[in-house]
This record gives structure tokens, C-alpha cells and sequence, in this order.
């Protein structure tokens, strides 16, 4: 009977024991998971409960405004070489694809009908020249004779009469004889500028004629070529303002255009496309294509090495003007909401301003914009997660565009090709 009453002392004592070990573990697991709850935010906003953002700077920098477009080459002269005449071609001086110069003879037809009528009008006109001598004489002879009072004056109004005919028959003859030069001219085909020949469509002995549908070749300049390209209508007044005379009429200097075509010059380069050739923009069309909404342009440019040919299609980029001293960041940084573009900066105090501010002009993956000023640090990285005013800490973006667009220049063709 002494034993139940210690046997359930001891029971009562190992429930006591058991229920605030329980209730010990349970407070144990909560705090557990409220710090692992609390944990990932506590990673993420760093020390302080800053917000850990990537930033690059505003740079401040001159950028040139460019426009680029489509462009076909086209020969600024050009010609179908034609015969004037009907003759058998007696030489061919010109090859297929031949260079030739600008005075070069080209062609030679049988010229034997056309020389013999020149010879037959330089006759005519000696003969005609020996009457007129003759006429000459006989009138001054009347005029003595009248003076003499042995002839009446009619005499003399005839002698005259014919003395006139006989000049105005010699002029004749000259006519004659200049005419028959210029068909024994036509016999003789020469370049009428420096260009390069196409294919040659006639040989010695055949017929060349006047009717022919077919030229004897043609003939383009290929030094130097033209390139036209046509612009949306909203860059004429850019365009016109670039080629607008300066202030006191100084002649205004063209805008520049380049021709882009990747891999012609010296290979691909990493898949940029290199300029190959720099010219001038010489023609802007007098009226804008009302069905297309473009304007017309052609650039000259110098083609001594040949790279560009007649009909080749490419790119062109022209530089309009340069925007000094432009506020420069990467478009990545800029928030759209609507029609408001804003940033995030990092103030002086470490936390997260937002800025509104006005896009001018963008250039691959930068933009000018007004409303910054230069050497702010704008965040790049983590502005999805940012409010105003909250602190944030601040680390070098992942990604610069501009520090890599800095390292592209500094590298030149060079660094690019390598």
C-alpha cells in the first residue's frame, strides 16, 4: 500500500517534466522559423537593410547625331556607245570589262564612202572659189567702165548681183565640206569620259547601224560613284540645316556619309559592320515622295580601289550634326511609365531618388537625356525592386554598355580585329 502513493508521485513528476520539455522545443521551433523567414530579406538589403543596386555614372561627352539607311550605287555618268552611222566595223579597239580613259579611241568603221565626199566637197569648193575670183575681177572692171561713162549702170548692178551669188555659193561649199567632216568624224568611236566598259556587242566586219536597239558598249565612271538612298521625311529639316550656309554666306561643309557593308574591307569584324568608304552628301531632292513619305539623297564618293560598283546595294550612315557636351547613360537604366521616362540615382545621403527626365537622342544601347546631370550615378542593376528614399548600397553594374562602348573606341580597328 506504501508503494502507489510513490509510484504516482513519480508519474505526476516525469508528466511535469515531459510537458516543459514540449513546450521548450515548441518556442525553440518558432524562433527557428521566424529567423528563417526573416533571412533572405535580411541577405538581400545587405547591412543596414540597404538594397545592394548596380550603378554606372553619367558621362558627359559630344555625340554625333546619325541617321542610317539603304543605298544603291549608281554611276554619276554613264553612257550607251551608238553608232551614228551605217558602215561595216572595221576595228575593234576595246575589250569586255576594259578601263578606258576619256578621249580613247574605241571603234573604227570602213570610212571610204565618207572620205570621198569630203574630197568631192573641198573640189566644189576650190571650183566655186575660182569663180568667185573671177566674179571679183569682173566687177571691178564694171566699176571703171562706169566711171569711164562706157557702161550704163546696170552693168555694174549685175556684176554685182553675181559677185554676191558667187560668195554666198562658196559659204555653201563650206557648209558642205564641214558637213562632210563631221560624217567622216563619225567613223571614229571615242570614250567621252574615263570610265570601265561592259560587254562589246560587235566584232570586225559586222554591220553597225544607226536603228540598232543594241549599243556598241556601255560605258560607266566608276571613279568617282555615286550612292542614292532615300530618308524618312522627318530628317529633311536635320538634313537641310546640316547643308544650310553658315553665318556672312560661308559655304556650308556637306554632311558626311559612310558606306557600311561588313566583311569587304579587311574580313568581319566581331560582326561590326566597318565603314569602307567616307563621301559627301551632294544632291537632296526637290520634293518628298508623297506615296513612300522619304526624300531622296545621293553622296559622292572617291572609288579608287574599286570596292563600290554600279547597282551594288548597302548601308550608309550620315553624320547630321554633333550634340556637345550630351549627357550620355545606358537605356537600360530608363524606366517607362507611360509616356515618362525616369531613373534612379543615388543620392548623397545613399538612398534612391527618382529622377524624371527627357530622352533626346539614343545610339545603340546609350541615350542622350536632359534632366541628369553628368557624373550622377544612376542605378542600372536592381531598379525593379527600388522606391524613393529607400537605402541602398551601392556596387559596380554587371554591365556597362558604356564602359564597354569606351573600351571599343580605345581599342580602335585594331583591338576590334583582334
Amino acid at each position: 500500500m506504501r508503494r502507489k502513493p510513490v509510484v504516482l508521485s513519480l508519474i505526476i513528476v516525469l508528466l511535469v517534466a515531459g510537458g516543459g520539455w514540449w513546450w521548450k522545443s515548441r518556442a525553440a521551433s518558432q524562433a527557428a522559423r521566424a529567423e528563417a523567414a526573416s533571412a533572405p530579406a535580411g541577405g538581400a538589403s545587405g547591412a543596414g537593410g540597404a538594397q545592394t543596386v548596380g550603378v554606372v555614372l553619367a558621362r558627359q561627352q559630344d555625340v554625333p547625331v546619325v541617321v542610317e539607311a539603304s543605298g544603291t550605287v549608281a554611276a554619276l555618268n554613264q553612257v550607251d556607245v551608238r553608232a551614228q552611222t551605217t558602215a561595216i566595223v572595221r576595228d575593234v579597239l576595246v575589250k569586255d570589262g576594259q578601263s578606258v580613259h576619256k578621249g580613247q579611241l574605241l571603234f573604227r568603221f570602213d570610212e571610204r564612202a565618207d572620205r570621198a565626199n569630203l574630197d568631192k566637197a573641198r573640189a566644189q569648193l576650190a571650183k566655186d572659189k575660182a569663180s568667185l575670183a573671177d566674179l571679183q575681177r569682173q566687177y571691178e572692171r564694171a566699176k571703171e567702165l562706169l566711171a569711164q561713162k562706157f557702161v550704163a549702170q546696170s552693168a555694174l548692178d549685175t556684176a554685182l548681183s553675181s559677185l554676191e551669188g558667187g560668195r554666198s555659193l562658196v559659204v555653201a561649199d563650206e557648209a558642205a565640206v564641214q558637213s562632210a567632216e563631221v560624217a567622216l568624224s563619225y567613223n571614229e568611236i571615242r570614250a567621252p569620259f574615263a570610265g570601265r566598259a561592259g560587254a562589246v556587242n560587235v566584232w570586225p566586219g559586222s554591220l553597225a547601224q544607226t536603228s540598232a536597239t543594241t549599243p556598241l558598249v556601255n560605258i560607266v565612271q566608276i571613279d568617282p560613284v555615286g550612292i542614292t538612298f532615300n530618308l524618312p521625311e522627318t530628317e529633311l529639316a536635320p538634313v537641310l540645316e546640316a547643308m544650310r550656309p553658315g553665318a556672312g554666306g560661308t559655304q556650308a561643309t556637306p554632311p558626311e556619309v559612310q558606306v557600311v557593308l561588313p566583311g569587304i574591307d579587311s574580313g568581319a569584324r566581331r560582326g561590326k559592320a566597318e565603314p569602307i568608304a567616307r563621301g559627301k552628301l551632294i544632291f537632296v531632292d526637290n520634293l518628298v515622295d508623297a506615296t513612300t513619305g522619304t526624300i531622296k539623297l545621293k553622296a559622292e564618293f572617291e572609288n579608287k580601289q574599286q570596292k563600290l560598283w554600279p547597282g551594288q546595294y548597302l548601308r550608309v550612315r550620315m553624320t547630321l550634326r554633333s550634340i556637345k557636351d550630351a549627357v550620355v547613360i545606358p537605356q537600360a537604366a530608363i524606366i517607362l511609365r507611360g509616356t515618362d521616362r525616369q531613373i534612379y540615382v543615388v543620392g548623397p545621403d545613399k538612398t534612391a531618388q527618382l529622377k524624371t527626365i527627357r530622352m533626346r537622342y539614343t545610339f545603340g544601347e546609350l541615350a542622350v537625356v536632359d534632366g541628369v546631370e553628368a557624373g550622377a550615378t544612376v542605378v542600372l542593376d536592381g531598379k525593379q525592386n527600388l522606391r524613393p528614399g529607400v537605402p541602398v548600397r551601392a556596387q559596380p553594374a554587371a554591365v556597362d554598355p558604356a564602359a564597354a562602348a569606351r573600351q571599343a573606341a580605345a581599342a580602335g580597328p585594331e583591338g576590334a580585329g583582334a
